[in-house]
């Protein structure tokens, strides 16, 4: 018999929870947290003393994660940070990108034949896209943070800052189901070595989507704002996406980017933060908009 959506997404947190990984809720048929941000914080339990982000109020106590998952199908966030754990997530290709490029899975075989390394065998699961998490334990002692597209294109990790869905969850796309069940590897000393030595304070720029044969300043100018969308907390994600996006357009109705890879980018960076996809791209939509409608010509010397 079918587990009803509701007990199934439980049982799924409550699993988590016994492996000793915090869990938090998130979003009915989403991957964002459904939790308050610090702008909205009513300064009431858990945050009584003051605002209290994800990581702090990822919880593995059965009482409260039965008190939480009974008042709604939440799909299951995994704090990875806290849970002492590195997931690699290998992601598909998009509609935009070339049918050349490879594609997360084949970029992750790459890194592992360049460091004279067989594919680690570990806990495996598949997204609803048809990508993978990879999950790893961090060794005692040591706090790397979550990437995006540091290791390789299409290669983004979850450590402290991040969090990934954990299987059972579900989204309209499909369900993150266990495709390799085996106990959760260490991390392999070339991995961590390869996170540690292009580890830095922020998330990294996001390179992939800058048209060819950009003009060097605007390059820089999208890899900074997209940085920055990147590195950006709750409260003030969609702000910061909003500026950034009008910063950068000025060289769309220049013509020195294209629109879509700047779309791209940004969509990119907005998501990562955990901004719904949908709210991304009406911001990036309407302050490229306004930008194109109010751009100054170039000046010239």
């Amino acid at each position: 018999m079918t587990q009803h959506p509701a007990r199934a997404l439980l049982s799924a947190a409550l699993s988590a929870a016994e492996r000793g990984w915090p869990v938090i809720p998130l979003r009915p048929g989403r991957k964002y947290p459904a939790l308050h941000g610090g702008t909205a914080c009513p300064r009431t339990g858990d945050c009584t003393n003051g605002h209290r982000k994800f990581e702090q109020r990822a919880t593995t106590d059965a009482a409260r994660i039965h008190r939480c998952w009974n008042s709604g199908p939440y799909n299951v966030g995994i704090a990875t940070g806290p849970a002492g754990l590195l997931v690699v997530d290998l992601d598909t290709l998009k509609a935009m990108d070339s049918p050349d490029t490879p594609d997360g899975a084949q970029s992750f075989l790459a890194l592992c034949e360049r460091a004279g390394q067989a594919v680690p065998l570990t806990r495996r699961i598949r997204t609803p896209s048809g990508g993978e998490h990879l999950y790893f334990t961090t060794p005692p002692g040591v706090r790397l943070s979550s990437t995006k597209g540091t290791l390789a294109p299409m290669i983004d990790t979850r450590a402290w800052g991040g969090q990934v869905v954990a299987s059972g969850s579900i989204t309209p796309q499909g369900l993150y189901a266990v495709s390799d069940d085996a106990p959760v590897a260490a991390l392999p000393h070339w991995l961590h070595s390869a996170l540690t030595v292009h580890q830095k304070p922020t998330t990294t720029p996001i390179r992939h989507a800058v048209a060819r044969n950009t003009g060097r300043l605007a390059a820089t100018v999208l890899e900074r704002e997209t940085a920055s969308v990147a590195a950006t907390g709750e409260g003030s994600r969609n702000s910061e996406l909003l500026r950034a996006v009008r910063a950068v357009g000025r060289f769309v109705a220049w013509g020195d980017l294209d629109r879509t890879a700047v779309e791209a980018a940004f969509q990119a960076g907005g998501e990562s933060t955990g901004l719904p996809a949908s709210e991304c791209r009406a911001t990036i939509r309407s302050a490229l908009d306004w930008s194109i409608r109010t751009a100054r010509p170039r000046e010239t010397t």
